[in-house]
């Protein structure tokens, strides 16, 4: 069955399509969600959420992207409100002001493994860890990041490269030991 017809049926609330869908695209979502909100549990409830506003919604998606990029920036989406809704208070830093300086050089000293650098990205603030993440390991841009997280492009890419040196720092503590 093509993705296409199953989301038509979908939309026909066919229950068996909606399993099948949600078959499809469980694991994938979930390690979406997992990224973002490190909790299993807490990443199961986003991912149940997620689908169950995508079927809600399901009438929106005009075929435009393929469905799984559509879920993907629902379950983004709700992985995000659900670390705000965790913290007691989010503060936003006025950054419209600073002189942003690009730096596309993203390598890493030889011998540090993708696994070390996901913990590294996971001891980042939240404010940082959330563009990081978005832009490197989901490809967002600073247009579409600044949408998600209702940011100005400026303020994305200012925590991007901050983000972005907090990270390398981690990452040279963890090789040299110069850190705790």
């Amino acid at each position: 069955m093509f993705q296409i017809d199953l989301v038509e049926r979908c939309k026909a609330n066919d229950r068996k399509a909606q399993i099948k869908l949600y078959r499809q695209y469980c694991d994938g979502m979930y390690y979406v969600a997992k990224r973002f909100i490190s909790d299993p549990d807490d990443a199961e409830d986003v991912l149940q959420e997620s689908f169950i506003k995508a079927f809600q919604k399901i009438h929106q998606f005009k075929g435009e992207v393929t469905f799984g990029a559509w879920l993907k920036r629902i379950v983004i989406n709700k992985s995000i409100d659900f670390l705000k809704s965790k913290k007691e208070r989010f503060q936003e830093l006025n950054e419209n002001s600073i002189h942003i300086v690009e730096d596309d050089d993203w390598s890493v000293e030889d011998g540090i493994s993708i696994d070390e650098i996901k913990e590294a990205i996971n001891q980042l603030s939240e404010k940082y860890r959330l563009v990081v993440q978005l832009f490197l390991m989901e490809g967002y841009d600073h247009s579409e990041i600044s949408e998600i997280l209702h940011l100005t492009e400026t303020t994305s890419r200012t925590r991007l490269l901050r983000g972005k040196g907090h990270l390398k720092e981690l990452l040279k503590e963890k090789r040299y030991g110069t850190g705790s």
